[in-house]
């Protein structure tokens, strides 16, 4: 007798409660370094290798999900990759010094990495194209809740409970994600799949995390140009546009870049780059001003976020629900046109004294603006995919955001470097000075410290503007369901092959 098909209410819980896991893991982490550095008393520039270990492994192993896909299925990787991130958790919360526990953190981004474009591929296999925007609005719910729950459990973790829980709390939460998989998941028959494309994984994995690593290192330098940053990502530029030219000529490539020929998939592609390169470099700007120019607390800085992220969750469910009968090139131009609105009415209101509700209404602007955009993003370039190419996409925009978080948070650190050397006296023209300075230093310098962020902003800015010009090829019509619009139908790639 078979078994009962799943529901794609079902399934979305079940695909997000495991991202929940991995999105919320990240946030909880990077709160707790400076605790972990006074536990197993090492340099916080060691520390930082917990995380930096954690995102080189992400960036190594999502180049081979689709191809896994094909060999394993959906359901067994899936429960692979959770299987791993719970196990690396475990192993972590046992940690016995730094080199262990920098170990199972590369262990964690193992399994991790392939959870978010597995569950989107389930999800978009699981959706009905009249309900594929409301289903991957979930799929923004843990990008929501991480940077929203994240801080505050993980300070309360570290202060009042032990730091092994900010890696046992995914325990429970990771063996829930493997139990309903396991009873709820359809049972697959993988075909196979093409042969593993061995010299585009050599190119791909090791580029990206080179890329990202001297991105990184450039940033916490405050300096690209800097050989221990300069090096590694030119090779990584180098090894990823390898790849790209394989990937445009070879038969059966890692990834198969021909699909991004069609207008909908290369745009979007684009417009989700610089959009992610904006909003995750920019979001590194107000804790840092909250603390260091205002003197709040890290509890307080997070607690000003909330109005933004409850904007954002909150029209994230509108938009998923519009996009199912509206076009999503007028979504997300409208949504980055409410973006930057925001952006700009907080850049221009930082200062040393701005009433704090003057910052809080334009995040909030720009909170409706982010979740009117990303997800309808992702949403128009997966609708109209064939099935066999769901996990190429979902691949895709598994790597995209990785590249664009990025080179948004190394070129917003670099930049922000740069102006508070400008702007500040000697002795008080690093983060680091200002936040050892007396209170009557950091009253002297505040004006100054705040127009050094100010200025900042004009970057993400920036690129959030260009994000706009890919975005308006999106689709301004709506295509009727099932179908990819006329003009990009399948050609680019079954005629490349």
């Amino acid at each position: 007798m078979s078994r009962p098909s799943i529901s794609p209410g079902a399934t979305a819980t079940v695909v997000v409660l495991g991202s929940m896991m991995t999105v919320l893991d990240t946030t909880v982490v990077n709160v707790a370094l400076t605790r972990l550095a006074h536990e197993f008393d090492a340099s916080l520039t060691t520390l930082q290798w917990v995380a930096t270990g954690y995102t080189l492994a992400l960036a190594t192993v999502i180049p081979l999900t689709a191809w896994a896909i094909g060999r394993i299925g959906t359901k067994r990787l899936y429960m692979l990759s959770i299987g791993l991130f719970t196990l690396g958790s475990a192993l972590a919360g046992l940690a016995w010094s730094t080199e262990s526990l920098i170990a199972f953190r590369v262990l964690q981004g193992l399994g991790g990495g392939m959870v978010m474009p597995v569950g989107m591929t389930i999800m978009v296999r699981a959706a009905s194209p009249d309900r594929l925007g409301r289903m991957m609005t979930l799929m923004g719910l843990p990008v929501l809740i991480g940077p929203l729950a994240g801080p505050p459990l993980g300070g309360w973790l570290v202060d009042d409970v032990s730091w092994r829980w900010i890696f046992f709390l995914n325990v429970p939460i990771g063996a829930l994600a493997l139990l309903f998989a396991g009873r709820l998941f359809p049972r697959e028959d993988p075909r196979g799949g093409a042969r593993l494309d061995v010299p585009g994984l050599l190119a791909l994995s090791p580029g990206l995390a080179l890329l990202i690593y001297g991105l990184a290192t450039g940033g916490e330098r405050g300096d690209f140009t800097e050989p221990g940053a300069l090096l590694p990502s030119a090779a990584g530029v180098l090894l990823v546009a390898a790849f790209a030219g394989r990937a445009l000529t070879a038969r059966h490539p890692l990834l198969d870049l021909r699909i991004l020929r069609r207008r909908t998939a290369g745009s979007g592609v684009a417009a989700l780059g610089f959009y992610t390169a904006a909003y995750f470099g920019s979001m590194l700007l107000p804790p840092l001003y909250y603390q260091v120019a205002r003197g709040e607390s890290a509890t307080s800085a997070g607690l000003l976020g909330i109005p933004q992220a409850l904007a954002t969750g909150l029209t994230m469910q509108v938009s998923g629900r519009l996009l199912d009968r509206v076009a999503p090139g007028r979504i997300v131009l409208s949504g980055m046109a409410t973006a930057l609105l925001g952006f700009t009415g907080f850049a221009t209101q930082v200062g040393a004294d701005t009433p704090y509700w003057r910052l809080i209404l334009p995040m909030v602007v720009m909170g409706v603006g982010v979740g009117s955009t990303m997800m309808p993003i992702m949403t128009a370039v997966n609708r109209g995919v064939p099935p066999g190419e769901v996990p190429v996409v979902s691949t895709l925009l598994g790597i995209v955001p990785q590249i664009g978080s990025s080179i948004g948070a190394a070129l917003v650190s670099v930049v922000l470097a740069q102006n508070m050397a400008d702007s500040l006296p000697d002795g008080t023209d690093t983060l680091g000075a200002v936040q050892g300075a007396g209170q009557d230093v950091r009253e002297a310098i505040g004006p100054a410290l705040a127009d050094a962020f100010q200025h900042t902003y004009v970057w993400p800015i920036a690129l959030m503007a260009l994000a706009v010009l890919p975005a308006l090829l999106l689709p301004r019509t709506r295509p009727r369901p099932g179908t990819p619009p006329a003009t990009e139908r399948r050609e680019p790639v079954e005629a490349a092959r």
